[in-house]
């Protein structure tokens, strides 16, 4: 067990979700969200120092078209004052440090150990903040803070077991799908709409993804088929 890296990691996500909690309280849901998604960048800049994982040439063009998305939504969203800007951006460099921590320890801690170590990290953090910002629930509130908790925690355990299983430039991007839903639920539960820029700049996020992945599948189809066609060729 590398307890040093299940702490960071612990510290680093607390800090990561504290601020994200914070900027989803003060923005609409979707540009919160898609304002958190430079996780993914953050999380390939820091692999290559802390992991030595490698990132090709056409995934840096990829993030840098989503980043690119994310920034017309700056530019067009006027709900995103400089404040709430700098702390989903430092929301987003703080998932990409516990990202690659996670990983960091892949070999030597089962997936619900590293689970295990968040709240260990964060209810003692959270419960001296809730001293000076605790508000008490009411009726159907604590339902939803359950429901929040069982579902925080599936949503742990399975983004941790994807991230020990693959290199994490592979799938850090996925995170952007949830735009989709954001922007769903924004519409449909919370009666936001958006201009037609910020749109853009969010379709721009998801399809960066979308053609990071696509690439990446077919590289793999293309290497694959190499080395059965040179399998084909030895002679037997």
């Amino acid at each position: 067990m590398q307890k040093k890296y299940l702490i960071l990691r612990g510290l680093f996500g607390v800090s990561a979700l504290s601020l994200f909690f914070y900027t989803l309280q003060e923005l609409p849901l979707g540009s919160a969200i898609t304002l958190q998604y430079l996780s993914p960048i953050f999380t390939a800049l820091f692999g290559i120092v802390l992991l030595k994982e490698k990132v090709k040439w056409w995934q840096w063009f990829f993030f840098i078209f989503s980043f690119a998305g994310i920034a017309i939504i700056k530019g067009f969203d006027a709900s995103i004052s400089p404040k709430l800007f700098v702390m989903g951006i430092a929301s987003a460099m703080f998932a990409g440090l516990a990202y690659n921590f996670i990983r960091k320890v892949k070999d030597t801690d089962h997936a619900l150990v590293v689970v295990l170590y968040f709240p260990l990290i964060a209810t003692p953090v959270m419960a001296v903040i809730s001293l000076f910002y605790w508000v008490q629930p009411v009726g159907w509130e604590w339902l939803l803070l359950l429901l929040m908790g069982v579902l925080t925690q599936i949503a742990q355990i399975y983004m941790t077991r994807a991230m020990q299983s693959a290199e994490l430039n592979e799938i850090a991007g996925l995170k952007y799908l949830g735009v989709i839903f954001a922007l769903s639920f924004d519409l449909i539960i919370f009666d936001i709409s958006y201009n037609y820029m910020v749109l853009l700049g969010m379709l721009m996020v998801v399809g960066g993804v979308v053609l990071n992945l696509l690439f990446k599948a077919y590289l793999k189809r293309r290497k694959k088929a190499r080395i059965a066609f040179r399998k084909s060729r030895e002679p037997e």
